[in-house]
């Protein structure tokens, strides 16, 4: 049963009734400072038109409930003695939290210049939303923050991030009644089935319902309490409700509902660490609700403004012009009675700060949101032992990803005792031959299980859920609070998590301006079960685009990496695994692949990022290559290698240099990208002036985009995925994209000077073998004995 907050609070003295009000007018005398003010903070003259900004610019409609949350989150973890981390999901609710930090003094610890006096209550009110100063929502900027404010829809998934395998932290999640309209949120509320109570922390939801979006109400806010209640039940949740525009009453029931939430928690933990329950408890769940834009303005010109859309951004916003506008501003500021909350030299009277709890339990100041203060060296082993022999080029093959899944499994079973590492992904663990790590952890899971099940573990630290958005936000706040990870997904869907990983991107990039921030692990995808091995999926399936994202985001924090094969994707994923605040994409194969390079070769050429396979071309070092055959991806590696092979058979007397590509980055100059090369190494491993017919594993405008600077760009003729797809055999599938071997020797003779007289019976010969599959595979269903049974054979 869930508890009735309603009932005559029990633990709420007078005195502590009047610390947390005076606390929470603090908070509210702060955010509408920030939101208006530019001069005379603590109002000692009455309020001019020159002390106001001239731009307004925030949103005060949430930022009364965040205030009052934080102010009760400050009164149990200083109480109780918690390791706790709030999320705040509203998207612009960054005054509350801006306020929150500098009156408990973390904000001034981490800026020092933001005094926390008159002085510095002045810094803080001007540079919100203002030129050079901070945004106006949640911000890698705000001490205490792992969660971008200017996003809707992540927040729980982000806080059940951090709990993972943090059993003594508390994650309070804000979540605003227009952010829980969103899909990623609605499907995140399913993420306390994989909660485990024995190794995980808890999280504390709040759902803040003030009514209104933008412009319109909100669902939750205008459904019936019963159906409310039966909805967060069903979603295995009890809920406690707060409701009210009293401050005294509200203040009251908040404490209740806060402590009764607390002491479940505490109950649920208890019984499973020390009882050995294993029945799914049901985690308490707050309703917030309060009026929007709560104790501003009730009216302005006539119309209602408080607990209406109105009061979402700035309920005054003409106080420079407006003379009135003015004095309901000062009213307004002064209904909070800042002589009562503030002394003469601008700092918070004791009685404010009678509940904020001191050091590092302070949330502005928690290191669990400042993860690089808490990560640790992840336990990798070597490559070399996972490596596949390769004793000469082609002469076997394996697949890549249940290559890697073997070092993944050492890794996992490496951080058992630790538990700072999992592996994410949307039910394809083991689609994309990743299941050797089921040997050292299995799936988590919380749920009933039945005798058909297999793999499901209480405990385990594989992540599996059919949301790609709940998987990013899980991974994204695991790493954020100091741990490390992989995101495994089909390649075509990865495209569901665009907007969340610009978000992320965007994080690092400030997050590396600010000295303050400790470096965490990098975001880590594998994305498999690509474009041109999704030919029994079909069209549906077949999108390598991600790449294409990713390369538009800031160049200090984006990689892009495409290994050919085993080896190469084992070199990678361990660069990628040990590297800080990066966004590394690996696409690799999951099918049987051609073994190209030994480990060391692998290395050698994971580092270049692209280099010449002298093996594979014609090239004598006597003259420069006539033609160069340049790929990046396993399958257009192998087409290339056909290719080279053909021409090798065909065209004995053409220099061929055969280039590869593993660091998709380096094409581009060495100015815009920290792994791009200068004019010289591009001209000196393409050549500055001869034709290079370049196989790409994605869209192939995207190499023309990254080259286009070169000398030698004029003569770069790209094939890769054309949007032409559909159920069919492998090679089918590179033939009509016009990526196949033989296309791929009749770009060489069409592009080299001369070669089209010369060796046009050559490519009659290439055209009749194009023409000769299509009617193969129509009629037996599979490619010809020529294509299925190639390998490559360097001595022709």
């Amino acid at each position: 049963m869930s508890a009735d907050p309603q009932q005559p609070s029990t633990g709420l003295t007078d005195e502590e009734l009047a610390g947390l009000d005076a606390h929470w007018r603090a908070a509210n005398y702060l955010s509408v400072g920030q939101i208006y003010l530019m001069d005379n903070p603590l109002l000692a003259e009455p309020l001019r038109p020159e002390h106001v900004k001239p731009r307004l610019l925030g949103h005060w409609g949430t930022s009364p409930g965040l205030n009052l949350v934080h102010t009760h989150l400050n009164r149990v973890i200083k109480a109780r003695g918690l390791d706790a981390l709030c999320v705040w999901g509203p998207g612009h609710g960054g005054p509350a939290v801006l306020a929150n930090a500098w009156l408990e003094g973390s904000y001034s610890e981490t800026y020092p210049d933001v005094t926390r006096d008159a002085a510095g209550m002045a810094r803080l009110f001007r540079q919100f939303s203002f030129p050079g100063g901070v945004p106006s929502h949640v911000a890698p900027e705000t001490p205490g923050s792992i969660h971008e404010g200017g996003e809707l829809g992540y927040a729980l998934s982000h806080a059940y991030g951090a709990a993972f395998d943090h059993p003594g932290l508390v994650v309070a999640c804000v979540i605003g009644d227009g952010e829980a309209e969103t899909g990623p949120l609605a499907t995140s509320w399913h993420s306390n089935k994989f909660l485990d109570p024995v190794h995980d922390g808890a999280v504390l939801p709040i759902l803040h319902l003030n009514g209104y979006k933008i412009a319109n109400p909100t669902v939750l806010a205008r459904l019936p309490e019963a159906e409310l209640d039966a909805l967060l039940r069903g979603y295995g949740h009890d809920p406690l409700h707060v409701t009210g525009d009293d401050p005294a009453a509200v203040h009251r029931d908040m404490a209740r509902a806060m402590d009764t939430a607390l002491d479940r928690i505490a109950a649920l933990q208890r019984a499973a660490r020390e009882d050995g329950a294993t029945d799914r408890g049901r985690w308490p769940v707050i309703v917030l609700r309060t009026p929007k834009g709560w104790t501003g303005p009730a009216e302005v010109d006539g119309v209602p403004v408080e607990n209406t859309w109105r009061a979402h951004q700035v309920p005054l916003p003409a106080v420079r012009t407006d003379r009135d506008h003015l004095a309901q501003l000062e009213q307004w500021l002064r209904s909070y009675r800042p002589e009562e909350l503030f002394d003469d030299a601008g700092a918070p009277r004791p009685a404010v700060l009678a509940a904020v709890p001191e050091g590092a339990r302070r949330l502005g100041a928690t290191p669990y949101a400042n993860g690089g203060l808490l990560l640790r060296e992840l336990p990798l082993p070597d490559p070399d032992e996972y490596a596949v022999p390769v004793d000469s080029p082609g002469a076997s093959t394996h697949e890549p990803t249940r290559v890697l899944g073997d070092l993944l499994r050492d890794v996992m079973d490496a951080t058992a005792g630790r538990r700072d590492f999992r592996l994410v992904g949307p039910d394809e663990t083991a689609s994309n031959r990743l299941q050797a790590v089921y040997a050292a952890s299995g799936k988590a899971w919380q749920e009933r299980t039945l005798p058909v099940d297999e793999d499901l573990d209480r405990h385990g630290r594989v992540m599996e859920i059919l949301s790609e958005h709940t998987c990013q936000g899980w991974l994204e706040g695991y790493l954020l609070t100091g741990r490390h990870g992989l995101f495994s997904c089909y390649e075509a869907f990865v495209h569901i998590v665009d907007s969340m990983v610009n978000q992320h991107v965007k994080w690092l990039r400030v997050t590396r301006r600010l000295p303050w921030r400790a470096p965490i692990a990098s975001l880590n995808y594998l994305l498999t079960s690509h474009v041109w091995r999704q030919d029994h999926n079909g069209f549906s399936h077949q999108d390598p685009g991600f790449v294409d994202h990713i390369l538009n985001k800031s160049p200090e924090a984006v990689r892009v990496y495409l290994p050919p094969d085993a080896n190469t994707l084992l070199s990678v994923a361990d660069h990628a695994l040990r590297s800080r605040d990066y966004v590394n994409v690996i696409v690799a194969g999951k099918q049987p692949c051609f073994d190209w390079l030994s480990m060391d070769e692998a290395k050698a050429h994971c580092a270049r990022g692209a280099g010449i396979w002298d093996w594979a071309g014609t090239e004598d070092g006597s003259r420069e290559p006539d033609v160069v055959l340049a790929c990046a991806g396993d399958v257009p590696t192998q087409e290339v290698l056909a290719a080279a092979q053909l021409v090798r058979h065909h065209l004995p007397g053409l220099a061929l240099r055969v280039v590869n590509v593993v660091d998709i980055a380096r094409l581009l100059p060495s100015g815009e990208h920290p792994h791009g090369m200068t004019d010289f190494e591009y001209d000196g491993l393409f050549t500055p002036d001869k034709p290079v017919v370049f196989a790409y594993h994605g869209y192939p405008w995207l190499i023309h985009r990254l080259a286009y600077r070169r000398t030698g760009h004029a003569h770069l003729h790209v094939r890769g995925y054309k949007e032409i797809g559909t159920t069919t055999t492998p090679f089918d599938m590179v033939l009509g994209n016009d990526m196949d071997r033989y296309r791929l020797v009749m770009d060489v003779i069409d592009r080299v000077p001369g070669l089209a007289v010369r060796a046009a019976a050559v490519r009659q010969r290439m055209e009749d073998a194009r023409l000769r599959h299509h009617d193969w595979i129509r009629e037996h269903g599979v490619d010809m004995p020529e294509i299925a049974d190639w390998s490559w054979d360097g001595s022709r």
